[in-house]
């Protein structure tokens, strides 16, 4: 285990001025409080934040995040307390051990809720001040390398978690090393077997092309000499993970593996990696496609360099990244390779500024914590963030030439949710290079996207199933949430209005405000959508606002419903109902009044479904209520409507409300009996064509020597035109006969 004064050693070889007080006095205030604690290895547990200091020190932290690693279990694992770590070291280093404890006594149901919360927390902390994230890392690696000591089915959970969260926002933070030790270490445990294979195989080709690669490293350092170019040669080694993931992603058998090893190229300046690369691809050529400069366009992690891929020495592709040292160094280390602590000012205890806002990688977190603040439920938070993490990336350009980063796979959905919120959401088409395209276009590198907007537009469900990013597909389940709220909340208006009605009352929704806790509900707008989903009864609604209102219409106990006239029922809260009978419904439906729910179909602005029978304008309808689904129409002569007569609080009185305008077919279902020859089927379809119309759905139900029976789900515009369609195909030669079916 390191001593106290050789931790203090390591971090003054590369900050000679570090506060040496802070570091002795968080050394021996962490061993005192772990005290005889032991790790499962049986190891001192105390050795466990000392490793984990001594790895940022290799980072070249600052003494502060040093005596944060110290510190990082005191008060998850002690009787250490955060006023106590306040008192001791300053609220500033109290603030950063908080933000690495895990939180306590969740009363959650499932471990992904637990395990998202405790990402939330963690991701608020590092928003603060990236030097929690440092820590973090250090810590989960430290807990990898020693995990041997672990129960193997905890070995797999911590395997699994870093592999979906740690590594990738090591990667997403520009900390490549990091990034792939845990991957590689992750990958030992989630998948032994494959790991061990790889990792054979990797070690034969090494040793098989061992002085192939050193030839290749003195020919390309002679080149640079010649150009006087002052450059260091180093070969890179693909890593098992990396090898394994691009097998099963891409199908590829080891041997069809050209990119195992690759050549990393430093030089001194910016002018110099691009010489490098006007050499090589002078002396060598190019193989097209594989060119890339994130030098002039870095990644979203600040990650910096080129990437050429030459037919080079022996006829060979050989892989080569082009950088400068410095840019090595953030290529390795990311945002703690960034010198970002020298230049504020330094507190009493060693402290300093966090990470500047302005890095790229830090832009990436502060869009995840927007996304915190829309409240996702924890579930929907976590694969979010897991969709940030894995992204590959493409560059995109707004027409005013802003660059836009997304992952590769991304669509204009994506880009408009990238650019703002508002604009996905107004989204209606896009033009690719000036040519309009569909929106489910995948985006390559360098595409100009222009999105085409309307404020009459509502994201799609479906779009959720095609974006790729985590920040397009939580905005479409909100606005999804939203768009269907706001049918059943203008439903529940009109229900209620009607309600309020026929008690002689006027329904006024600010008056609903003081009865909000006898209904359970924490909004007007709540108490609207639930009357609109039946989950809440108008008579409780209007019992809440009224207690004193009593129902004076004739009462009688419940009826068996007949076939004519009106019955009486009374339902659960005590309120009368009158219902028609077959005969005295298609009375109900003739009447206009002001009352009935004006339908406009499934477009229209209620959550609106029709019955399988189907039923268009001219149709005389009624309404029925399906708690959690809105209104389902049904014609009224349709013999479905027998199963609801016992239900009269949910009938709803409704009428056709069509625009002109509308360009909106409606469902009906028709029988056709067609004689059994060729070429029937297509001239029925023929028929159905030429009159606009549209089949959704055939099937065949009896099939018989001479005939064939046939069930087709049309869409039409209205009764005129299926009583058309009706007609012209009962003149068809290919059909004996047709009706409508109603239920």
């Amino acid at each position: 285990m390191m001593r106290q004064y050789e931790l203090v050693e390591r971090v003054q070889r590369y900050k000679p001025d570090a506060n040496e007080a802070l570091l002795n006095k968080a050394y021996v205030y962490a061993m005192q409080k772990h005290g005889h604690q032991r790790r499962a290895s049986g190891d001192p547990y105390f050795s466990h934040p000392l490793e984990v200091a001594a790895i940022l020190t290799d980072m070249h932290m600052d003494e502060a995040t040093i005596a944060v690693a110290l510190l990082h279990d005191t008060i998850e694992d002690t009787t250490a307390t955060r006023q106590e770590i306040d008192e001791l070291f300053g609220p500033d280093l109290g603030r950063l051990v908080e933000g690495l404890t895990k939180l306590k006594k969740l009363d959650l149901v499932s471990k992904k809720a637990e395990q998202a919360e405790n990402l939330r927390k963690l991701l608020l902390a590092i928003a603060e001040d990236v030097r929690v994230l440092l820590v973090k890392l250090a810590d989960r690696l430290h807990n990898m390398r020693t995990m041997d000591h672990m129960p193997e089915s905890k070995r797999l959970r911590i395997a699994e978690e870093t592999m979906d969260i740690y590594a990738p926002l090591a990667g997403r933070m520009g900390m490549q090393g990091v990034r792939e030790e845990l991957e590689d270490l992750s990958f030992r445990y989630i998948n032994p077997e494959a790991y061990k294979t790889v990792t054979a195989r990797l070690a034969e080709v090494v040793e098989r092309n061992r002085g192939v690669i050193e030839d290749i490293e003195k020919t390309l350092t002679k080149l640079f000499e010649k150009y006087s170019i002052n450059a260091t040669v180093k070969s890179r080694q693909k890593k098992p993970w990396s090898v394994f993931r691009k097998m099963e992603t891409k199908a590829l058998s080891f041997e069809q593996l050209s990119d195992i090893f690759g050549f990393r190229v430093l030089v001194d300046t910016v002018e110099d990696c691009y010489r490098a690369l006007g050499a090589i691809h002078t002396s060598w050529s190019m193989v097209p496609g594989r060119f890339k400069d994130y030098i002039s366009t870095p990644k979203q992690n600040d990650y910096r360099s080129i990437h050429t891929t030459i037919v080079g020495p022996s006829n060979q592709r050989v892989e080569l990244q082009i950088r400068t040292r410095s840019m090595h160094n953030v290529a390795e280390y990311g945002v703690a390779a960034h010198a970002l602590y020298k230049d504020g000012s330094q507190s009493g205890n060693g402290s300093s500024h966090a990470l500047s806002k302005d890095t790229n990688a830090y832009a990436w977190l502060r869009r995840t914590i927007e996304q915190l603040a829309e409240g996702d439920n924890p579930e929907d938070f976590l694969e979010n963030t897991k969709l940030e993490l894995f992204q590959d990336q493409v560059f995109c350009f707004t027409p005013k030439g802003r660059l836009i980063a997304l992952p590769r796979g991304a669509t204009p959905i994506d880009f408009a949710y990238a650019v703002h919120t508002d604009v996905g959401d107004t989204c209606v088409g896009a033009k690719v290079n000036g040519r309009t395209m569909p929106l489910m276009t995948e985006l390559k590198n360098g595409d100009e996207v222009e999105i085409i907007r309307s404020n009459a537009q509502t994201p799609p469900a479906a779009w959720e199933s095609i974006v790729v990013t985590g920040k397009a597909r939580a905005a479409i389940r909100r606005a999804t949430k939203n768009a269907v709220r706001k049918q059943y909340s203008g439903l529940g208006l009109r229900i209620l209005e009607r309600a309020f009605e026929r008690a002689g009352k006027v329904f006024q929704k600010e008056k609903l405000k003081p009865v909000l806790p006898r209904l359970a509900r924490k909004d007007v707008e709540d108490v609207l959508a639930s009357v609109g989903r039946g989950e809440l009864a108008s008579a409780d609604v209007l019992k809440a606002m009224f207690p004193d209102y009593k129902d004076e219409r004739v009462t009688s106990a419940p009826q068996k419903p007949r076939e004519e006239g009106w019955f009486n029922l009374r339902n659960a809260a005590g309120m009368l109902f009158q219902i028609p009978g077959r005969s005295s419904r298609r009375q109900r439906s003739e009447r206009k009044g002001e009352g009935a729910v004006p339908i406009r179909g499934v477009r229209g602005d209620l959550p609106v479904k029709f019955a399988p029978e189907g039923a268009v304008p001219g149709d005389r309808i009624v309404g029925i209520l399906q708690p959690g689904a809105g209104i389902t129409i049904y014609p009224i002569q349709s013999p479905s409507l027998t199963a609801f007569d016992d239900q009269p609080e949910r009938w709803v009185d409704v009428r056709w409300d069509i625009d002109e305008g509308m360009k909106e077919r409606f469902p009906a279902r028709i029988s056709v009996s067609a004689i059994n020859a060729p070429g029937s089927l297509a001239e029925i379809a023929q028929v159905v064509a030429t009159n606009d119309a549209n089949i959704h759905m055939l099937s065949m139900v009896r099939t018989a020597p001479d005939f064939t029976e046939m069930l087709i789900d049309l869409e039409v515009w209205d009764l005129k035109h299926l009583n058309r369609l009706l007609s012209q195909l009962k003149d068809s030669s290919a059909v004996s006969g047709v009706r409508r079916v109603n239920g």
